[in-house]
């Protein structure tokens, strides 16, 4: 059975490497494969919501809040992006038998990358 974490948001993931579980792609559990393109989708739907008021001519305040929920759906797609990363960097650098602190560096580069 593939060990997992959870991160902040409650998403679970993986933390073994690809080559020990063949259901994981990219080191990503397929759960959460499959909730990341479900929330991308739902992005992408909004997205195009977003584009119809703009034809529409809605309001610009309403506009906005379709923005802001965008906005933060983005952020929670990223944030269990993540998560992943560092668990896979992690269990890398484990297996590998180097120092977890490479990991810790190489992770707060990706997050001031996202945020």
């Amino acid at each position: 059975m593939p060990r997992t974490k959870n991160n902040a948001n409650g998403s679970e993931c993986n933390s073994n490497i690809v080559e020990q579980n063949p259901s994981i792609k990219g080191g990503m559990k397929s759960e959460v494969q499959d909730e990341v393109l479900s929330r991308l989708k739902k992005i992408e739907g909004q997205v195009r919501g977003v584009q119809k008021m703009i034809q529409d001519c809605r309001s610009c305040g309403d506009i906005l809040t379709q923005l802001t929920a965008i906005k933060a759906a983005v952020n929670r797609v990223g944030f269990t992006m993540l998560a992943c990363h560092l668990a896979e960097q992690i269990e890398k650098d484990l297996r590998d038998g180097k120092n977890v602190k490479n990991s810790l560096s190489e992770f707060m580069a990706a997050f001031k990358k996202f945020s």
